[in-house]
């Protein structure tokens, strides 16, 4: 009977497992198998303009960078202090309103940055724009893995951080964070994913161009992979299409290593908070 048991659980177990990579494995398979056609050094080398994705590669790049520092930053912040620091009323508005925006449509928050940071501020379609709208959409992400990742701490290193009369700021960045820094990644890896497959908040504040990525924050639209997958798509034309599924499968290719790196910066932090501990 334990043996019956013990065989059912690990079938449901690879019924899940299936059940979560077949799908993963049938995108990848697809969205490669029908850029085949045009994966060629070509669509490095050139532009959207001449039917490339050169600078489409490096404007989600350029993005993604501004959400990590900008989101990140203000993310992480929140997130040590609700952890923390946060107490009464205040602190339970600041976690419903993060609960709220994490359920908030993508394409109400491109709506709002057009009104708000593109109209009203008067920026323009411009990577400001874009930075902002995308940072707002994947603030919750950070701001609930960061507050989970340091209430996982044991709370003897509070006390003992109390007991030698460290203050409050000083037990979180020498004792609290580093332990906590592999659940902080993983939530800014899956900012930085969702942020990747976005279209709708950066079609009303980044629009788009066919140029290079402007080295000025405002005033110029730029270029991302996900509107070529969306135009080309809308396209006739069998090399369109190609042309999309290519610029999803470098949307992909860009989220495996964005995964692979938070990876391998969570062992690493691991790593060294074991030899810290020693």
């Amino acid at each position: 009977m334990r043996t019956l048991r013990d065989r059912a659980f690990w079938g449901v177990c690879f019924v899940g497992l299936a059940i979560i990579a077949t799908p993963s494995i049938w995108v990848l398979i697809t969205v490669f198998a029908q850029a085949a056609p045009v994966l060629d050094w070509h669509l490095l080398t050139t532009t959207t303009a001449e039917n490339g994705l050169l600078n489409a590669v490096l404007g989600t790049l350029y993005l993604l960078v501004g959400v990590a520092v900008l989101a990140g930053i203000v993310g992480i912040a929140a997130g040590i202090w609700l952890a923390e620091f946060g107490t009464g009323r205040f602190a339970r508005g600041l976690r419903f309103c993060s609960e709220v925006l994490a359920g908030m449509p993508s394409i109400v928050i491109g709506y709002v940055g057009y009104i708000t940071l593109v109209v009203q501020f008067g920026w323009g379609y411009s990577y400001l724009a874009g930075v902002v709208a995308l940072s707002v959409l994947v603030l919750p992400y950070i701001v609930k893995t960061t507050e989970v990742a340091l209430r996982q701490v044991p709370t003897f290193l509070r006390e003992a951080a109390a007991g030698l009369g460290l203050t409050r700021t000083a037990t979180v960045w020498r004792i609290l964070l580093p332990p906590a820094i592999p659940g902080v990644l993983s939530g800014l890896v899956v900012a930085l994913a969702i942020s990747t497959g976005e279209l709708a908040p950066l079609l009303f504040t980044a629009g788009f161009s066919n140029g290079y990525p402007p080295l000025n924050w405002f005033g110029h639209p730029v270029p991302y992979l996900t509107d070529v997958i969306y135009t080309d798509l809308s396209l006739p034309g069998a090399t369109a299409h190609a042309t999309s599924a290519a610029a999803g499968a470098f949307s992909l290719i860009l989220l495996l290593l964005l995964i692979v790196a938070g990876r391998l910066l969570s062992r690493r932090a691991r790593k060294a908070t074991a030899q810290m501990s020693l």
